[in-house]
């Protein structure tokens, strides 16, 4: 009777072992990162570059669902809801924040913590927006990459201009909502737009459809859009409308060329968002944003779309063509 008490004991005792194992294992486990990437467009928009950024995070060694988790907020184009979403990810305690092609959502983030990593993409000057102090030393909790597209204003009406010389007058389509169009308007030293352009607002869908009825009543026009992702999110209408309205059109990145629209010249943004994955990597890893210096593309990209110049029955110079570094047939 004593010896069969005592089995079951024993019994009773492996059990509870056994059961507290895996609870024992799980504990000593680190838990898996994650990330909190924050966005003013849509997944859909932007599918191909969200690709680029957890091809980023792979080459620094994190795999989504292996050894990385990814929490994304998307605004959907309500710029006003980032700050809700930035501070829902602040309280879901994420290791590193990142913002790929957003320069609003990077505002929002720096405005909402100066404690979690930020890893950020975008076009304007991040030391005039007040993202970091500094390129070199950016010295507080955000770091990234620089797309230069609003540096580059300049040279994009230069190469519309060698385009289409006879054009009557060169158009800007700016966002009145967006901390790049200050820059832009205000401040030709920064864009480079001291040569004589018309500046219009568009700031809707509906904004969008008002301007280009109203150029396509001045034939002889020439648009620049600007570098801006709320216009990068309405690629599609906007070049849609440019096709409908016969308007020569250059844009700030190829996925706007890639759909039929006529010129790009700018970065090539998949690699900068892969760029600011590898940064998120390194930051996980423990660098920090304020020792990593915010980087440049070294190299931007002409792409030309021959249909496109066709159906506006415009002849693309040869110097022109030379140039480019992609031309789509």
């Amino acid at each position: 009777m004593t010896i069969h008490i005592q089995r079951r004991e024993f019994v009773v005792t492996l059990g509870g072992m056994a059961a507290a194992l895996p609870l024992a294992a799980s504990a000593q486990q680190p838990a898996m990162p994650v990330i909190g990437v924050l966005h003013s467009g849509t997944p859909e928009q932007y599918a191909n570059l969200m690709t680029a950024f957890r091809k980023g995070l792979s080459e620094a060694g994190y795999v989504e669902g292996q050894n990385v988790a990814i929490e994304f907020r998307w605004a959907a184009g309500q710029d006003d809801r980032l700050p809700e979403l930035a501070a829902d990810l602040i309280r879901r305690q994420v290791a590193v924040i990142a913002t790929p092609a957003s320069t609003t959502a990077a505002l929002a983030v720096k405005a909402a913590t100066t404690t979690i990593p930020v890893v950020f993409t975008t076009s304007g000057d991040p030391v005039a927006l007040g993202l970091v102090a500094s390129i070199n030393r950016p010295g507080g909790n955000a770091t990234g990459i620089i797309g230069l597209t609003v540096e580059t204003m300049a040279k994009r009406l230069g190469l519309l201009r060698e385009l289409v010389p006879q054009a009557a007058r060169f158009v800007v389509i700016v966002n009145p909502n967006s901390p790049l169009t200050e820059v832009i308007v205000k401040d030709p030293d920064a864009s480079g737009l001291r040569q004589p352009v018309e500046i219009l607002y568009a700031g809707t869908n509906l904004e969008i459809d008002a301007v280009f009825a109203q150029l396509a009543q001045k034939p002889g026009d020439a648009l620049l859009i600007s570098p801006d992702p709320f216009f990068v999110s309405r690629r599609a209408q906007l070049v849609t409308l440019a096709a409908r309205h016969a308007l020569p059109v250059i844009y700030p990145v190829r996925e706007f060329v890639d759909i039929g629209g006529l010129m790009s010249y700018g970065p090539n943004f998949s690699n900068i968002v892969r760029e600011a994955g590898v940064y998120t990597g390194r930051i996980l890893k423990g660098e920090k944003p304020a020792d990593l210096p915010v980087l440049q593309p070294t190299k931007l990209e002409l792409v030309i779309n021959l249909q496109a110049t066709k159906l506006l029955g415009l002849a693309v110079p040869a110097a022109l063509l030379a140039l480019a570094d992609e031309v789509i047939e």
